[in-house]
């Protein structure tokens, strides 16, 4: 087998969401671990954990495997926990990817990062939800998440999410400092993608952050699902 791919999901999901992608990474000869993190589970308590333990997960999961030469990829949300795994995880890595994520910064959380209209519909929820979790309207998931699918497919994924602990998106993690973490980074964007609005909260600014130009990919912020393919192959190539 080629190198172990482990892929991180982003908000919302579990490590289902990454099926049909790990299934064409594994026809290319690659291993392919796709954690549920804690908190995202169907029935988990969302107030039970914080970003600090979606981190060790990861870590415990790479370590508990002895896996080497990993490939590390996070999806949006995502790109918070793989940049606090990374550091304790170098000497295994090969890559770390991100994929349409979060790349993050000094002292700013996710909360930090999106435009006012999510900061105020992701906190409203977060109050109305009698556990601190985020549960993404359908309306919003249609037109900016998979809005490259029909509304059937969309409905049907819409209905497997679970809700999000609100602390993932209002902790912090120390950023990634790439000359000191000696591992190769890249950032993957869908060419679809518009789950943060183009210009100033769009997503080319992380790869800024990084120091590495965008490698596209095909499909919305969703090509888990709708360009699972098109997605392994920028992947493999990243």
């Amino acid at each position: 087998m080629s190198a172990p791919f482990v892929l991180v999901t982003g908000a919302w999901h579990g490590g289902w969401a990454w099926h049909p992608v790990a299934e064409h990474l594994r026809a290319a000869g690659h291993t392919v671990h796709t954690p549920t993190l804690p908190g995202l589970a169907d029935g988990d308590d969302r107030t039970r954990h914080s970003l600090s333990d979606v981190v060790r997960a990861i870590v415990e999961l790479v370590e508990r495997e002895d896996l080497q030469d990993v490939t590390l990829v996070g999806h949006s949300w995502g790109g918070y926990p793989i940049t606090g795994a990374a550091p304790a995880l170098a000497s295994r890595l090969r890559k770390v990817v991100y994929w349409s994520a979060f790349v993050p910064a000094a002292g700013r959380s996710l909360h930090d990062e999106v435009p006012p209209q999510y900061q105020q519909l992701f906190a409203s929820l977060a109050e109305a939800s009698g556990d601190n979790s985020v549960a993404l309207p359908f309306e919003v998931w249609q037109a900016a998440f998979m809005n490259d699918a029909a509304e059937e497919a969309q409905r049907i994924v819409h209905s497997l999410m679970v809700p999000q602990p609100y602390q993932y998106f209002t902790e912090i993690v120390d950023p990634i400092e790439p000359d000191q973490l000696g591992v190769p980074l890249a950032y993957v964007l869908s060419e679809h993608d518009v789950a943060l609005p183009p210009g100033e909260y769009g997503w080319a600014r992380f790869a800024e952050r990084l120091g590495v130009p965008v490698q596209p990919a095909p499909g919305s912020h969703e090509a888990c699902f709708t360009q699972p393919a098109g997605l392994a192959e920028a992947f493999l190539r990243a």
